[in-house]
């Protein structure tokens, strides 16, 4: 299984990059999203990986987090959705849009990636929601830079490194819903709420998530 690919990129589509690893060149299959935030051409880059293994076909499918690793293998467990429908969904929401769409039961944000329909998008939601407190919760250890180490050309005094990704809001999210659980709330409900205060601020620290979650889980006059 070939999990990482680390390499200098060597040509950029919207929807794959050829990396070259040591002289071997690795197509990798990537969201639209994933694709616009990768340095250009003759940089370094790195990205997480699986492996589509087909009787007549081998594909590699790149993801700048864990996480978001973690939601296209969720995702492609869903009967109807491919690799590539799960890169259209993740490259429409992201990996915590996503986690927060499913959380909330929004299958109308689902329904915003091309080619999913209302029956697929009601699908995905209904059988993941239970797992997405189990993602979310993991979110904060999932979310690891890939951190590119030093690349050799061909030139040995060169060397080139990938810039550092940008940090993601998946650790508060996830010390947010280990609180409530932790005050009792339910994983399916506190991750419910941890994902509607995330949608209204995506850049929230914890305590402010806490605070916004329990807010919404207060009961109602």
């Amino acid at each position: 299984m070939i999990g990482r690919v680390a390499g200098i990129i060597l040509h950029r589509a919207p929807d794959h990059v050829l990396i070259d690893v040591r002289g071997v060149g690795y197509i990798v299959h990537v969201s639209e999203r994933t694709a616009a935030s990768l340095p250009p051409v003759g940089e370094a880059a790195a990205l997480y990986t699986d492996l589509l293994v087909r009787e007549d076909l081998l594909q590699l499918f790149g993801f700048p987090s864990l996480l978001e690793k973690e939601w296209h293998r969720l995702l492609t467990s869903v009967q109807g959705v491919g690799a590539k429908a799960a890169l259209t969904i993740l490259g429409t929401l992201g990996a915590e849009g996503t986690g927060r769409a499913i959380a909330l039961g929004d299958a109308t944000a689902i329904r915003r990636a091309p080619g999913v329909g209302p029956k697929l998008a009601q699908r995905v939601v209904l059988e993941l929601k239970d797992k997405a407190p189990g993602v979310i919760a993991m979110g904060g250890a999932l979310t690891v830079d890939p951190g590119a180490p030093v690349v050799e050309s061909d030139a040995p005094a060169t060397r080139r490194k990938a810039p550092a990704p940008a940090p993601q809001p998946a650790a508060a999210s996830a010390e947010a819903l280990s609180a409530l659980t932790n005050l009792g709330y339910g994983p399916s409900e506190a991750a419910a709420a941890v994902a509607e205060a995330a949608q209204a601020e995506p850049d929230a620290a914890t305590p402010a998530l806490i605070r916004a979650a329990l807010r919404a889980l207060a009961p109602k006059q």
